[in-house]
């Protein structure tokens, strides 16, 4: 029996460090301007494994849990990476489908102020098949849905319908793309989920702009029991619709943003299986994803279990 079974994307990653030659800030709102037609010399270049599916597996297995990844990977030298990583970090690869496309593939340039740019090859994360899911495997309490996209968003579909008949619980984090792309599916898999994660941004692609009390009830009116938004260096909030919960992250510099996110649900989620309580869920998401933005790489410095402990003394939860 597994602890959590995560499903989703699979890919290596190619951080390219130019020192912030490569963007020049524009005077218009959320642009840059890119040097088109020059050759930019690169400072630093890292290859890590990516893909939310495999961070968010990597990290619950680092704090302790049993974890096992569905996925769909290419035949090639990237394949191999994921799964050497994957049997590394003690997550299970029986679940993960092998086929002739190529794995996924990203490119994260350096960016102002150290926010980032991801050009995004999906690759064969399309194409998780759910007729060749190993059904009799899937001895799991939780599933942790990332975005995903085609065929692989209709086997998720399926695999949702199939958690609901077995009693397994669902976590869920859809992308802004995803919800742009397909929001009646997305608003179908919430129907069956009972953690619904999301950034502020994702949060008003679903449901609308609104205060954060309006903005918490409509989506758990979506079907999830327990909602949280966060929104990067400001205030996270989470709620059951009895209270809501509010922590402010502390102000440190980051290095390398790419992970944040999914070290902050794969915390929150271990925190909510280990614990059942969201105050120590919260804090348990907030000192791994402040870990894995002061390096580069969504996996390096994901925590320990008892290194995360020590490191949740002196936050404070606001309750209302």
């Amino acid at each position: 029996m597994y602890d959590v079974i995560t499903v989703g994307s699979a890919a290596v990653d190619a951080f390219v460090n130019t020192g912030s030659q490569l963007f020049k800030k524009s005077r218009l709102k959320n642009c840059v301007k890119v040097p088109f037609g020059s050759k930019i010399l690169v400072e630093e270049l890292n290859f890590e494994i990516g893909g939310a599916g495999t961070n968010i597996a990597v990290a619950v297995s680092r704090l302790g849990l049993k974890t096992a990844f569905i996925g769909s990977i290419g035949l090639g030298t990237n394949s191999q990476r994921v799964l050497t990583l994957l049997e590394k970090e003690k997550v299970d690869t029986d679940l993960i489908q092998k086929g002739e496309g190529r794995t996924g593939f990203s490119v994260i340039l350096d960016a102002y102020h150290r926010d980032r740019t991801i050009l995004v090859f999906k690759g064969s994360n399309d194409n998780l098949n759910f007729n060749n899911i190993p059904k009799q495997k899937l001895k799991t309490k939780w599933f942790y849905f990332s975005s995903m996209l085609n065929q692989s968003l209709e086997t998720q579909k399926k695999l949702a319908e199939y958690a609901f008949k077995n009693k397994i619980k669902i976590a869920y984090n859809p992308s802004s793309y995803l919800i742009k792309k397909q929001k009646q599916q997305v608003k179908n898999i919430l129907k069956k989920t009972k953690i619904l994660i999301l950034n502020r941004e994702e949060a008003y692609d679903l449901v609308g702009r609104n205060k954060i009390k309006t903005l918490m009830n409509n989506l758990l009116k979506l079907g999830p029991e327990l909602v949280v938004v966060t929104d990067g260096p400001y205030e996270v909030y989470a709620s059951e619709g009895k209270h809501i919960y509010s922590l402010c992250p502390q102000k440190i510099k980051p290095l390398e943003t790419t992970g944040a996110g999914d070290a902050f649900s794969s915390g929150f989620l271990a925190g909510i299986i280990k614990k059942q309580d969201i105050e120590f869920a919260l804090k348990l998401g907030l000192v791994n994803s402040q870990s894995v933005i002061l390096h580069y790489g969504a996996k390096n410095k994901l925590l320990t279990y008892k290194e995360a402990l020590n490191r949740m003394k002196n936050i404070t939860i606001t309750k209302e």
